[in-house]
């Protein structure tokens, strides 16, 4: 398997493709979310592109989306929608990024974004987190703070005092923005 490194131009080339030749509602979310929407120096190993339906046959057609585009089917991951698919109402918490000839896609919410993240908040994870709610801050785009610190408080327990520090500081940063 070929590793590759996805900038935000490539991102961007590959979500116009997509938004003309998938079908339906889709959510881009992960790093190429943040690389388009709030980090444009942002790079990632994969898409997280989910659609709608979570079928098989979406999940087919973005591979060979992703093959028609260049990319290794690796390069797209719609695993991603096991996790989005566990908050609440998320297909509410959607911001149209580009709609295209038969498809539409969306970014989360800020809220939405955080907490997708907090389930593993691994060092990128947080990174991301901080600069999206300094983008929030900037550009006044709301952020549910209560909602993400309360999600953080149901998390399961840790021994892993660096993933402790992370929520810590992800908390902290609700806090002071």
């Amino acid at each position: 398997m070929s590793r590759v490194e996805l900038d935000r131009a490539r991102i961007e080339r590959f979500v116009a493709r997509a938004a003309d030749e998938l079908e339906g509602d889709w959510l881009l979310i992960g790093g190429a979310a943040a690389a388009i929407w709030f980090s444009p120096d942002r790079m990632t190993e994969d898409i997280d592109l989910v659609g709608s339906s979570g079928t098989n046959a979406e999940r087919l057609r973005l591979m060979e989306v992703a093959e028609a585009e260049g990319l290794p089917v690796e390069a797209v991951n719609s695993a991603a929608d096991f996790f989005v698919r566990r908050i609440p109402d998320w297909n509410r918490e959607t911001v149209l990024l580009r709609r295209g000839a038969s498809a539409a896609i969306y970014r989360p919410t800020a809220t939405m974004f955080l907490l997708f993240k907090i389930r593993r908040l691994g060092e990128q994870d947080l990174a991301d987190c901080l600069s999206l709610i300094a983008w929030c801050a900037v550009r006044e785009e709301p952020i549910e703070r209560t909602r993400v610190t309360a999600a953080l408080d149901t998390l399961p327990m840790t021994d892993d005092g660096a993933l402790l520090d992370r929520r810590r500081a992800l908390v902290s940063a609700l806090a002071s923005s």
